[in-house]
């Protein structure tokens, strides 16, 4: 596999995964984009310029997260090797349940796309699979990759996606606190079993939630209602627990983003009034950043320059 191009801008948006009781299989893509600016290099090394969140924190060599799912990229069709000069603008919260690290793999992923001669040899459906074999899950991924709202599950021949249908009326709230909260500790305090009774709930929830997201944004409420994970994850991220219970009481549906900290609110349009008012009174601004992005539902792009 050749390569047919040096230069390529890469457009990644956030992510928001289990929405609720859809653990580990449903995922929002939200309008805040990291951008990554790839220029191939004739010498074998690797630059990476951060700016923004992550800047000073992470790696600016070839150990960097997006410049090594760049290699696994063209390692996987076979494509040369090259050196790389990498310029990230994140804009994507790190450690705060906001999919990060899975826009930085895509990113990767779909950067090396763009360097391709032929593009299609790393089509959504191979840059899923790579990038859960790098994240070891799809489900913050998938909308990473294909926009919009989207289940995923594993299959017999790996990671599987579907985009779902998400109302106009769907208007999505995140709520991000200073403080980070690593992955591998909130899945850390996850039971190895549940009641029956409590996964028959998420069960149905889920399958409501698909309902309320398409078609009856007016169901967020009740459909996103969960008993498999969040309270249990509630003595490592006590904050966020306090004001997603907060909020629920008070009929908004809040739910904990993907592995926290941060807390995502869904709201029907309709709605949205009553649900501002609400999260005027519960919300402290100076310890939660408010942002209503919007949803992306294009996924991942890459331009080359």
């Amino acid at each position: 596999m050749l390569l047919g191009s040096d230069h390529v801008l890469v457009r990644v948006p956030a992510t928001s995964a289990n929405l609720g009781p859809g653990f580990d299989a449903l995922g929002l893509a939200l309008a805040l984009h990291d951008e990554v600016e790839v220029r191939a290099l004739a010498s074998g090394e690797v630059v990476v310029e951060v700016e923004g969140e992550g800047a000073g924190e992470v790696p600016t060599d070839a150990s960097h997260l997006v410049a090594r799912a760049l290699r696994i990229g063209l390692d996987h069709v076979g494509a040369p090797q090259t050196g790389l000069h990498l310029r990230c603008r994140n804009v994507i919260p790190h450690g705060r349940g906001l999919g990060s690290s899975a826009a930085a793999a895509v990113a990767g992923l779909v950067a090396a796309r763009g360097l391709l001669g032929d593009p299609s040899a790393l089509d959504d459906d191979t840059v899923l699979m790579l990038a859960t074999e790098i994240e070891g899950h799809p489900d913050n991924a998938a909308p990473a990759v294909l926009g919009g709202a989207t289940v995923a599950w594993q299959g017999d021949e790996g990671p599987r996606a579907a985009r779902l249908v998400v109302h106009p009326d769907v208007v999505a709230t995140v709520l991000v606190p200073a403080t980070r909260l690593a992955t591998a500790r909130a899945r850390g305090v996850l039971p190895a079993q549940v009641p029956h009774r409590d996964a028959a709930v998420n069960a149905g929830r889920a399958a409501l939630l698909v309902e309320a997201l398409g078609r009856r944004p007016d169901l967020l409420l009740d459909a996103t209602h969960d008993l498999l994970h969040q309270d249990y994850r509630a003595d490592v991220m006590p904050a966020t627990a306090r004001i997603v219970g907060a909020l629920r009481a008070r009929g908004v549906a809040a739910v904990v983003s993907g592995a926290g900290p941060t807390a995502l609110v869904l709201a029907d349009r309709a709605d949205l009034a009553r649900v501002d008012a609400v999260l005027s009174d519960v919300v402290d601004t100076a310890r939660w950043r408010v942002l209503r992005p919007g949803l992306d539902l294009d996924g991942a792009s890459v331009v080359r320059c």
